[in-house]
């Protein structure tokens, strides 16, 4: 228990230590949706953020400006450089005139949203 115990000091000393010394990097948010869009048919709206450190960051999903209930993000992972990427997910179907946005804050800075469709341009 003990030696169990000192291993996950020295591995959290070690992630702390080397996310110390990576540099701050903005997100980079790519919002899609499983199959092709076709409204009143069943899919899965995905943001996926990658590229970012520190992990201080909040992901929405919503419909016409109001959180998508039910959806699910991934485990923080991270790449190399001590960059980290998050996916988060949810079941939906679009009918003509939603919009659909994925609101993305990095640490304290103001936060951005992505609009899903046609245009998939920030807003």
């Amino acid at each position: 228990m003990k030696i169990m115990l000192f291993k996950l000091a020295v591995v959290a000393l070690v992630f702390l230590s080397a996310s110390c010394f990576a540099k701050e990097s903005e997100p980079t948010v790519q919002l899609y949706s499983r199959n092709p869009g076709e409204y009143g048919k069943g899919n899965v709206l995905i943001c996926y953020v990658s590229g970012f450190h520190p992990p201080d960051i909040t992901i929405q999903l919503l419909k016409d400006g109001v959180e998508i209930p039910g959806s699910t993000q991934t485990d923080l992972a991270f790449e190399q450089g001590w960059k980290f990427h998050l996916t988060r997910y949810v079941e939906f179907k679009p009918q003509p005139g939603e919009k659909y946005t994925c609101k993305v804050r990095h640490m304290a800075k103001p936060e951005k949203s992505y609009m899903w469709g046609e245009n998939k341009s920030e807003v």
